[in-house]
């Protein structure tokens, strides 16, 4: 075994002794099949009752929408403590999925849509409240690698528990995957309960909720670090919803069928687990801002690569893709535990997490416009050069001697909406 392989080795390891990160994971790898399973269901029980795309498009719109108010539902991770938090909202999911019993008609598909919009809400709470609780509860030195390995655990999902929610939805129903859901939740509820943290009373703050919320905001936008950082996984972020938009010209130009575009996603989430398992040593010996920024270079060689009309190179660079592009969002989660006090951390992770993941929307939306005008190897082309331009303030502004130090002593799809 090699040194680098060694390392790595060890790395994961030591995560996974530690008991509140593999409780963490655990929560993690059992909520995450369920979500899964449900984001990908939930459109094609759409789809089966109406015959709609539009109406199916939907669902993942229901799922994005709350993350554009994430900064305010984030502030919630900071007035109460989070551990309970976590459970209660685990256990709210679980209860609030169980009305989808009703839904059989297209007539009851407004439950349906309410109950995503609620989950997704619920979702920004518990991302913000986790990745908060994170930031104490797990050993600072394994912050990098916690989170790689919780890259690696959803993508691993993203691998099996679409192929199971669809089996299961054709046997016996969207219900059943709903069930299948609200029994993950409670399993996760169950595993937060066994964390060994200690979690002090939050301080009840004088200002209201929203000059609490805008705190968050202006902690992230002063700091040196954070900025530039989350900056470019919003901008790589909007670059992966433009290119996901393109992915099924990708397959037709191939002369594949749309269903080619699944093959091309496991690629991405095969590249995505890989580097899960190596994000911690790399973001020790590199550095949050290199390993962002090579992470979006490879990216970007590898978007311009799909461009070819051949096969082995798209798959390649799909695998390329899934390896690149998660890089800048574990650096910049990392940094945003790390840099964070704990008293503004739900709030500043959430409002890190909308300036991350909303542009995906807007870059669907503007990529479903632009491919029907201009040929996508054109438009691949392009976004490969202008995203190779992003990375020049990650590379050219190095962090400072202390930083650095920090760093080494306390640090560790396109656009596919499951």
């Amino acid at each position: 075994m090699t040194t680098r392989a060694w390392t790595q080795t060890w790395a994961v390891t030591r995560v996974l002794r530690d008991r509140n990160a593999g409780l963490y994971l655990g929560g993690v790898v059992v909520s995450g099949f369920g979500s899964s399973a449900m984001w990908l269901v939930s459109g094609i029980w759409v789809k089966d009752l109406t015959g709609s795309d539009g109406l199916a498009a939907l669902c993942v719109f229901a799922l994005w929408a709350p993350t554009l108010i994430g900064p305010a539902l984030g502030t919630l991770a900071d007035r109460t403590r989070r551990r309970p938090l976590l459970v209660w909202t685990n256990l709210g999911l679980a209860a609030l999925l169980l009305p989808l019993f009703m839904v059989d008609s297209p007539g009851t598909l407004w439950i349906l849509f309410a109950v995503l919009l609620v989950y997704g809400a619920a979702g920004v709470v518990h991302d913000a409240a986790e990745s908060a609780l994170v930031a104490t509860a797990v050993d600072k030195q394994l912050l990098g690698d916690f989170n790689g390995l919780r890259m690696t655990a959803n993508e691993g999902m993203k691998l099996l528990a679409p192929l199971a929610g669809a089996g299961l939805y054709a046997a016996y129903g969207g219900a059943r995957v709903a069930l299948l859901d609200a029994v993950t939740f409670a399993l996760a509820a169950g595993l937060y309960t066994l964390l060994r943290v200690h979690e002090p009373k939050p301080l009840t703050a004088p200002a209201g909720w929203r000059a609490q919320t805008a705190e968050g905001a202006r902690y992230l936008w002063g700091h040196p670090t954070l900025r530039p950082l989350v900056l470019a996984g919003g901008t790589t972020m909007l670059f992966s919803g433009l290119n996901g938009a393109l992915i099924y010209a990708v397959a037709e130009g191939l002369g594949h069928s749309p269903a080619y575009v699944g093959v091309l996603y496991v690629a991405q989430g095969v590249g995505s687990v890989a580097v899960g398992l190596a994000a911690g040593p790399l973001l020790r010996r590199l550095g949050e801002r290199r390993f962002a920024g090579y992470g979006i270079a490879l990216t970007a060689v590898a978007v311009t690569a799909r461009a070819l009309p051949y096969d082995a190179v798209v798959l390649a660079s799909a695998a390329a893709v899934g390896v690149g592009l998660p890089c800048v969002l574990i650096a910049a989660l990392t940094a945003v535990q790390r840099e964070t006090p704990d008293a503004l951390l739900g709030r500043t992770t959430a409002t890190a997490n909308t300036l991350l993941f909303a542009p995906t929307a807007v870059g669907l939306a503007l990529g479903a416009g632009l491919v029907e005008l201009v040929d996508h190897r054109a438009l691949l082309a392009v976004l490969g050069l202008v995203r190779l331009v992003t990375v020049v303030p990650l590379l050219r502004t190095q962090p400072s001697r202390a930083s650095a130090s920090v760093t080494s002593d306390k640090s560790s799809s396109d656009a596919n909406p499951a």
